[in-house]
């Protein structure tokens, strides 16, 4: 990876220089194949020489004579790399000589090697004296460094994913594309143009983070013909490293029963957690096997986050599904509809673009029983991308979206609240949130997301969730229950 003073102090003329060597290095390999068209690989063709031997000969001589001409068109396919990699490098060092110029007239100092402070040698020396005096003075021009830093950063990145770009090409220009020329490891006699929209998105797009957390913001920062190849290409594997994750960050909005295991527990403390205990078993055998799952994961006290069943809450919960249909995908799919047009269109309406969506997170309550029970109230959206592909015959795009719902929530007990269980059971919050502040139980958090589903956004069709049975029991005799594929 390039950094700040190499990109500031390499002369990037050479590239062009070595580009004119491509050249001349082609146009030398065309007289070496029109000699050897003339001197050797005409023999074979003469009369002179006939036979299964001159026929040998003239496969063989073909294969060669193909070689110099496959020499020619992989030298220009590197000189144009390089010429591209000339034009595109000046026009992202000049962006980086930019952030400089601006940082510096904010007052800023950048050292040679791409180091930013603010600059007290700009100030007046009234300045400076209320700057050494005033701690929220330097406080606020540290924080004004650091941000001309993360842009500086930004712009040498943007360098370094062009540099990845150029070798990723050059490796492409250079491989035999053809396994059957009769050759191993021979010229490449038709190197094909790069797909992507430049040498920065070719870096970016073989840069995809090792961590799910990361993927979904990696993907969000490419273009949207970047993103078109790679669903085409990759789509099964980004899919499950994660490009549809939300970028939603989710924190419990209360503090539930406080801290955990602060306080001594007494013997109505043990006989409330074993009853407690039954009521969580008993939900298997009422079928409330979402309630009973996440009880028994408080009161067993780890505090381990736990995935959600959100397929299951979409299949079981009616209310839950036509809200995530009206909420979120109603409401927003005309507006996803026309930013993927736009960008569809910009891109030169020949290629196929993927934009990524999000919905506004909600906060709303489930409905049904053993949901209610489960979950309650909890967070809510949905994310996903819009692909619009051309029509093959010059007809209008197709537009798809594809989406995967979420959910979070807390497991905790606030107090001043009851919960009601079938068989005219109630449970108070603040007994059960006792178990927490005792160290018995322990509150966790809790997420989801369902499959992937698709709407066609090409027509008037409504949205329809419309899960599958999920064919399973939940539980605890269910081995498939709370594993990571049926979150």
């Amino acid at each position: 990876m390039p950094t700040y003073h190499e990109i500031m102090s390499t002369d990037l003329s050479d590239l062009t220089t070595a580009a004119d060597q491509w050249d001349a290095m082609a146009g030398k390999f065309k007289k070496l194949e029109d000699q050897y068209r003339r001197d050797v690989h005409g023999i074979a063709l003469g009369e002179s020489w006939v036979g299964l031997s001159a026929q040998a000969a003239n496969s063989r001589f073909t294969v060669t004579l193909k070689e110099f001409q496959g020499a020619q068109a992989e030298a220009k396919a590197v000189a144009s790399i390089l010429r591209n990699a000339h034009t595109q490098l000046t026009d992202l060092k000049n962006r980086v000589k930019a952030v400089r110029a601006d940082a510096v007239k904010d007052g800023m100092r950048v050292s040679g090697q791409g180091v930013v402070v603010f600059d007290t040698e700009q100030l007046s020396q009234s300045e400076r004296t209320a700057y050494v005096h005033d701690p929220d003075y330097q406080q606020s021009a540290r924080a004004k460094a650091a941000e001309w830093t993360e842009r500086l950063d930004r712009a040498v990145k943007a360098v370094a994913h062009a540099d990845d770009g150029i070798r990723i090409e050059l490796n492409a220009a250079v491989l035999d594309s053809d396994v059957l020329d009769g050759t191993f490891n021979g010229f490449n006699r038709n190197p094909a143009e790069s797909p992507y929209p430049s040498l920065e998105e070719a870096g970016k797009a073989a840069d995809m983070p090792k961590g799910r957390a990361e993927v979904a913001e990696w993907w969000r920062d490419l273009d949207p013909v970047t993103r078109g190849i790679l669903l085409r290409e990759r789509g099964d594997e980004l899919r499950g490293a994660g490009i549809t994750d939300p970028l939603y960050r989710w924190r419990s909005p209360d503090l539930g029963s406080g801290a955990f295991d602060v306080e001594e527990p007494t013997p109505q403390d043990v006989k409330f957690h074993a009853w407690a205990l039954g009521i969580a078993t008993a939900g298997d055998v009422i079928g409330e096997t979402g309630a009973s799952r996440n009880m028994l994961h408080y009161l067993q006290g780890a505090g381990e986050p736990l995935n959600l069943d959100v397929d299951r809450i979409l299949h079981d919960d009616s209310g839950f599904r036509s809200g995530i249909e009206e909420k979120h995908v109603a409401t927003n799919q005309d507006a996803w509809r026309r930013q993927a047009l736009d960008e569809f269109h910009k891109a030169g309406g020949d290629q196929t673009v993927v934009v990524p969506v999000e919905s506004r997170t909600r906060h709303t309550t489930l409905q049904s029983d053993e949901w209610f029970h489960a979950v309650g109230s909890h967070a809510q959206n949905v994310s996903g991308f819009v692909t619009v592909t051309p029509d093959a015959h010059g007809g209008s795009p197709k537009v798809s979206l594809d989406y995967q719902v979420n959910v979070w929530d807390r497991y905790n007990w606030d107090e001043g609240k009851s919960t009601n269980f079938p068989m005219g059971i109630t449970i108070e919050d603040e007994d059960m949130g006792r178990l927490h502040k005792v160290g018995f139980a322990q509150e966790f958090d809790m997420r989801g997301s369902s499959s992937t589903y698709t709407h066609d956004l090409s027509g008037p069709t409504p949205p329809a969730v419309t899960p599958e049975d999920p064919g399973r029991e939940g539980t605890r005799s269910d081995v498939s229950r709370g594993d990571e594929e049926n979150r």
